[in-house]
This record gives structure tokens, sequence and C-alpha cells, in this order.
């Protein structure tokens, strides 16, 4: 099995400034903000103080989806506070669109922070320290009760908190600490609404990209795939960011009923894309959380990850996760690597497509998660808003 360990030696740790410095993306200002169009609920950091919870997870779209639930956490233990989410600015964004977060400082990774007025609550979502909390040490928090810094233990920067377990899902890692502070929070609260049958002539969505090499499916299995979904007559949607179009377009090309949404949505519509599907199918990245949130079916393949560190949280029924690791081993892949793990390349089409064929065949039944930790306690059900797709590409 592949580990990619020379690769991680190799590379700066993602989201720090020098991934982001090699990837060349930009970095924030000193003002916090960055080149481009003005991004939707951005907060002047300036005013951050008394009053406000900042919370870093500087960090990509699955990251921000396994967080809705402690935000809903902090959102009940300080329900008089505003709370701003540090994160990339299009994700934050989306948050706050959806009333899970209040405002959003723009923060493409671990980079420095703009001055702020200080007094504030800070929470550490992003990691175990000691980078992250640094950072929000330097924004200068507040002092007294309850603790202005919410955050794993950490002795290199001297904070004492609930103690990082290695071996925890994502989800429960980080309702963990924020439940430990006061604020009740459980997995069932990362979904934005409950599952509803889908309509007879809703689509599969087939998403082939993934932010890394580790975690992409070769293209040609996917196109097998997208080809026999289509011969068995389901209506495919093939999706992916700008840069993937290439990827979408392989997919996709002359297969009839297969169309190609590639670069054509951004978070709002690709959220009401995947609430309309009757099922999605796709590696482990972001849109597979979408999936869980939105609790639409969904088949995910995973490779250099355990599904039992970030697979799906909740209705399990509705999430079918195919993985060929070795559930008792000490190591794992790298999610960040270039080569395509072993374990993802063991997945074949028949399996896929078997998997497939068996959540769109599996009866109605009712849900798993318990209604009254998920859409309540002052957090309301989500509606997704769905634009025209029409005319696109």
């Amino acid at each position: 099995m592949t580990d990619d360990l020379g690769d991680r030696r190799a590379r700066p740790a993602p989201y720090t400034a020098a991934a982001l410095a090699a990837a060349g993306r930009e970095q924030a200002h000193g003002d916090g903000a960055v080149s481009g169009p003005p991004i939707p609920h951005a907060v002047n950091p300036a005013g951050i103080g008394v009053g406000d919870v900042l919370v870093l997870r500087a960090l990509g779209l699955g990251d921000a989806l396994t967080g809705i639930a402690p935000l809903r956490g902090l959102r009940r233990l300080f329900p008089d506070h505003r709370l701003i989410l540090a994160a990339p600015g299009p994700v934050g964004a989306w948050l706050a669109d959806l009333g899970v977060v209040d405002g959003v400082l723009p923060t493409p990774g671990l980079v420095d922070l703009p001055p702020m007025a200080g007094g504030h609550v800070a929470v550490d979502l992003h990691g175990r320290g000691p980078a992250s909390q640094r950072l929000l040490a330097a924004a200068r928090p507040g002092s007294g009760e309850p603790s202005r810094l919410i955050a794993y233990s950490c002795p290199e920067v001297g904070h004492t908190g609930p103690v990082w377990r290695s071996d925890e899902h994502e989800v429960e890692r980080w309702c963990r600490l924020v439940a430990e502070a006061g604020g009740p929070c459980g997995p069932a609260d990362l979904l934005l609404r409950y599952h509803r049958p889908a309509p007879a002539d809703a689509p599969v969505v087939l998403h082939p990209g993934a932010a890394f090499g580790s975690r992409r499916w070769p293209a040609d299995r996917w196109r097998a795939v997208a080809a026999d979904l289509a011969t068995a007559g389901h209506r495919v949607l093939v999706t992916g960011s700008t840069a993937e179009r290439e990827l979408t377009a392989v997919v996709s090309a002359g297969l009839a009923g297969v169309r190609d949404l590639g670069g054509a949505l951004g978070l709002t519509g690709l959220s009401a894309v995947v609430d309309g599907a009757a099922l999605v199918l796709s590696g482990d990245t972001g849109i597979a959380h979408l999936a869980t949130a939105l609790a639409v079916r969904s088949v995910v393949l995973f490779g250099p990850t355990p599904p039992a560190r970030w697979g799906p949280a909740v209705d399990a029924h509705l999430h079918t996760v195919l993985w060929h690791g070795a559930a008792a081993a000490r190591t794992w892949g790298d999610p960040h690597g270039d080569t395509l793990d072993d374990r993802l390349a063991a997945v074949t089409v028949t399996e896929v497509t078997a998997a497939v064929d068996a959540q769109l065949r599996a009866p109605v039944t009712p849900p798993t998660t318990s209604p009254s930790s998920a859409i309540n306690a002052g957090v309301g059900a989500i509606t997704v808003p769905v634009p025209s797709t029409e005319g696109r590409p």
C-alpha cells in the first residue's frame, strides 16, 4: 500500500502559508481581504472584539461541512454573540448564507490574522496546534470566564484543554471539544435537512474530481460508471470545479443522458443540484460531505483515509462506503499525496455500479438521526435555493 511518505516530507504541510505559496494561491492581506470580488458577509476585522466568537477553520468544503455540528454547539453556548468564521471566503460566505454563522473573515489557510479590537472568544476548530493556536492568540482574545480560547491541550503554547485523540471521527472530535466547553452538540447537528424520497426522475450526480491525486479514482472508470448508469436509464449530471472541466469532459463526452456541469456551478448551485439528486457518487471529497449534510443517498469511494475517520457520520442506511483498507492498520495513506492510493485503485467499476444500484433500489426508511438534536435548539432547517441551470454548458 502506498503512503507517500517521501512526498509528505518533501512538501509543506497543507494549508500553511508555505503550502499556499507553493500552490500559487493568494494569502490574506493585512486587512484580512484578498484580491478579487468582494466576499459576501465579510466582516471588518478591526471590529472583532467583545461580544464576538471567532472560529478558525481555514480549510476546504468538506472540512466546513464537518464543522457545522460544532458551530451549532457554539451557537448554543454563546447565543447572544456574533459568530464569525475565519475560513476561505466562498466557503465561509456560503455558511453565512445558510445562517450557520453570522459573518466570515476571509482566511485561505494558516496565515497571519489581521489586527482586531480584541477581547473576543477564540475557538480553534482547525487543528491541535500549535500553529493554529498561535494565530488565534496573536489576535488578542480576551481572558476570564468562560475561557476565551476553546481548543485542545497544546503544551507548546501553554494551553490546557481536552486531550486530542488521534482515532476520533472528524465530526465527533470537534463536537467533543465544544460540548466539553458547554455547547451541547452531536453528529446529527451537521444535517442541513432531513432525508426525503427523491422524485422518480431525479438524476444521479457523479463527481469524479478531488483536490489531490491520491483520492482521484481513474477517469476511465468514472466514464464506465457514467455509461452504465445512462444505459440503465438514469440521468447523470457530472460536476466539478472550473479547474476540473477537462476531467468532467472526459467522463461525459458523447454519452447520451450524461450532462457535463464542470465549472458551471458555484457552491449554491452545487448545493441545489445535490439537494435534488437521487444519489451522489464521488470520492472522499467535499461533495460527499454535502450529500451527508443534505441527507441525500450516496456512494463514496475511499482510499488513503479510512471512512471511520472521515466517512458519513449520520444516516448510515443512506450512504455506502467502498474501501479496501484494513481497519486494524496502524498507518494510512496520504490524503494530500499526488499518487493514486492503492486502496482506492482496488475499487472496481463493478463494485461501484452494484453499490449505486443497491442504494437506488433501497426501500424508504425513517431517519436514524434524532429530530430533537439536529435541526432544533435554536437552528432551523435550511432551505437550499435552486438556481436555474438552463443554458449552461
